[in-house]
Parts: C-alpha cells; sequence; structure tokens
C-alpha cells in the first residue's frame, strides 16, 4: 500500500498510481482494485464512486460530486485498497476473474504486409512470424486512441516491431498489428503507423452490442489464425490500405 500513490484527476475524480511501469503483476493488481472498488464503493449501500478507468499502471475513479468529496473519496479508497496484499500473484488473482477472449487472424502479405519486414529483421520465416504471434496469451493493458483500441501485451521480443516511420494514412477496420512489444487490432479505418501483420473480422467496438467491446482491461487474448476463406465468411474485408 505504500507504493500506491492517489492524486486528484479532476473536480469529480482521483487517479490511483499502483506501480511507474506495467507488468502482469501490477495489470493484476489494478483487476483486484476493481473488484475491492465495486464491492465497497459502488453498491446499492455505498455507492460514491460512479465509474472507474483502468489504464496501464493506473486506475481512474470518478465519483458523485453530490453524495462526496475527494477528501472522502480519498480515505475510502485508502481503507479499500489496504486489504491489497503487498505482493500480487498474477496466478491466483486472476486466473478466476479474466476471461480469455480467442481473435481469428487471417494472416499473410495480402492481408499483413509487413510480415515480411518483420520476418527479415528477426532472421525468420512468415510463417515463424505467424506462428509465435499467435502462441501466446496477450493480457489487455489499456483502451484508447480510439474506441476499442486494445494494447495488448507483450509481444515475443524476437518479433518485436518499432513504429513506422512514417504513418499509413489509410489502415483498415481489423488490421492486427505490432508496435515495439505491444499488439493491437484497429477497430475501424483510421491512420497509423503500427506494422500490420493480418486481419481480424470481429468487431472490436460497436455501441449497438452488448458488450460494445470484445474485451476489456484485464482481459486476455489469444490469436488464432484462420484460412482466407473463414475470414471472408465471418463478414471481413480485405480492406486498402495506403
Amino acid at each position: 500500500m505504500d507504493k500506491i500513490k492517489i492524486n486528484l484527476a479532476g473536480e469529480n475524480a482521483l487517479i490511483v498510481y499502483f506501480s511507474d511501469q506495467a507488468s502482469a503483476t501490477v495489470a493484476a493488481t489494478i483487476l483486484k482494485a476493481q473488484q475491492l472498488i465495486r464491492q465497497n464503493l459502488m453498491t446499492k449501500a455505498c455507492n460514491i464512486v460512479i465509474d472507474l478507468v483502468p489504464s496501464y499502471a493506473s486506475l481512474m475513479v470518478m465519483f458523485d460530486m453530490e453524495v462526496s468529496d475527494h477528501h472522502e473519496v480519498r480515505a475510502k479508497l485508502r481503507a479499500v485498497l489496504q486489504s491489497l496484499a503487498s505482493n500480487v500473484d498474477e496466478s491466483s488473482t486472476t486466473e478466476a476473474t479474466s476471461t480469455v477472449v480467442e481473435l481469428p487472424v487471417y494472416y499473410g502479405e495480402e492481408a499483413g504486409p509487413d510480415l515480411a519486414v518483420i520476418a527479415k529483421r528477426a532472421s525468420l520465416t512468415i510463417e515463424q512470424v505467424i506462428e509465435i504471434h499467435q502462441a501466446q496469451e496477450y493480457r489487455v493493458y489499456a483502451i484508447g486512441f480510439a474506441p476499442g483500441f486494445a494494447y495488448l501485451g507483450e509481444v515475443d521480443p524476437r518479433i518485436a516491431a518499432p513504429r513506422l516511420s512514417t504513418p499509413r494514412m489509410k489502415v483498415p477496420k481489423g488490421a492486427v498489428a505490432i508496435a515495439d512489444r505491444q499488439t493491437a487490432v484497429y477497430p475501424s479505418v483510421s491512420p497509423g503507423g503500427w506494422n500490420i501483420i493480418g486481419l481480424c473480422p470481429v468487431d472490436m467496438f460497436n455501441p449497438e452490442s452488448d458488450p460494445i467491446m470484445p474485451v476489456q482491461v484485464g482481459d486476455k487474448v489469444k490469436f488464432k489464425s484462420i484460412p482466407k476463406e473463414a475470414f471472408l465468411a465471418m463478414g471481413g474485408t480485405l480492406g486498402e490500405i495506403v
């Protein structure tokens, strides 16, 4: 608890910092903190907190100014978070609560124009890059930049790749990409500087769906290779990459 810092983040918000850098253990701590806050400060008996916004190593807590103020909320947060273990074991805190979401991906040079570049840089074949990318589970560390854009980590260092020196003007919806040791799926057509290695047919953000996103912070993502035919059958499209 001594390492946790609670700072003012606006007239109706506080931000709780758990560390100065992201890690699986910090993500587990944030997930546990959200559970504790919901159980204690977002109930009928005590409903002073109205929203939680997790990120890599922090948690923004928004509260109802008509019910409380930041002094009271800060004190209640410290009391609630006292029960957090000083050393959170990821396996004991997240296995039962984290959801593993499988996302299908059509890999290949047609769908991933940067695959060959990554393979050459790493002295690997394209097939090896694809296999490495889908071999592990990635934790959802944060959602931002655009609605549904989930930052996933950490990518195997063998296929980590720096951002493009010149971002593309048009990255297609569903593009699966790598930047440094993070990977992500573009939820919509947008500019972007990440290395594209495939396409995913799953909507990463749909305000008409329930839930509106297939993943949330704290979840884990597992990519699964699918052929082009399956990708198209699932509603995927080969969007133009400019």
